[in-house]
């Protein structure tokens, strides 16, 4: 089992919050296009809870090493939701998911790019779009294998040598997705989603049916969609910070009005903008 002390490795980083400690290490340069985030957790106290994971415009993989998830499913979604208990691949969402954990949990977390996402699991995204489904059922037998050997690693550091080895190795071989839809995909994410779509086609030289088809299929959701995440996020984010109001982060976004800010919020996270700035969020998860 991989050290829980700081004798973690060299270059690896373990910091406690609260009963969560956190393990990151900087991912090698032939992995940076295609993460947001890598990071190892597990709990020092074993206490069940309960986060929304709010949109983020990324696709995660969750490769569990302890107690699994007891549930996940959409915010409002009748019955016991998702099936899916141990390691778990999560596409693009256009809307909050409710997971509930026993506690003690141990797992390593990944946020890609929707393009890196596309690469790794070599499957339409659009098939992945607002779905958790198991590790194994994307990735196939070879994501088992990968989980065991990350269970019996000595060290984070060998864990992450192994996943970087793995995550390199599928993205290589990998579909390569489209000039095109690579360019649209920068062209929202660097404006946080406030350009409009036929712009976007323009710019890539597509028409815009042409456009939602491609662009659906390799990133997950829909260009309208995905500016939509795009912009909720950026709010989020900047809603985090000390000092911002409502009126500054309505103009900075590119919402209409407070009450257009609103509605997005309700309809992407369940909740208003006041109660998720007074929320602890991290990495896409409001502490319930």
């Amino acid at each position: 089992m991989a050290s829980r002390t700081g004798t973690a490795g060299p270059g690896v980083e373990m910091t406690r919050v609260g009963d969560r400690w956190r393990v990151t290490r900087p991912w090698p340069a032939r992995l940076r296009p295609f993460l947001h985030s890598y990071a190892g957790y597990w709990e020092a106290a074993a206490a069940p809870y309960r986060v929304r994971l709010v949109p983020t415009g990324r696709a995660v993989v969750l490769i569990s090493l302890g107690e699994p998830f007891a549930q996940v499913r959409r915010l409002g979604e009748a019955g016991r939701g998702s099936a899916v208990t141990g390691s778990l691949v999560a596409g693009l969402e256009d809307g909050p998911r409710v997971c509930d954990h026993p506690g003690g949990q141990e797992a390593i977390r990944l946020e890609l790019t929707p393009l890196g996402a596309y690469r790794l699991f070599a499957v339409p995204m659009s098939e992945l779009t607002n779905r958790v489904a198991g590790l194994g059922d994307v990735l196939g037998p070879e994501g088992g294998v990968l989980v065991g050997r990350l269970a019996a690693a000595g060290s984070w550091q060998a864990r992450f040598d192994l996943l970087d080895d793995a995550l390199a190795a599928r993205i290589e071989r990998g579909p390569d997705p489209a000039p095109e839809v690579g360019h649209a995909w920068r062209l929202l994410s660097r404006a946080g989603g406030a350009v409009p779509v036929a712009r976007i086609a323009a710019e890539v030289g597509w028409s815009r049916g042409h456009l939602v088809r491609r662009f659906t299929e390799q990133i997950g959701l829909t260009p309208k969609t995905s500016a939509r995440v795009l912009r909720f996020h950026r709010a989020a984010g900047l809603l985090a910070r000390e000092g911002v109001n409502l009126a500054e982060v309505t103009a900075t976004c590119g919402f209409y009005d407070q009450a257009h800010l609103n509605r997005e919020f309700r309809d992407l996270a369940g909740t208003t903008p006041a109660r998720m700035a007074a929320a602890r969020v991290a990495e896409g998860a409001v502490a319930l």
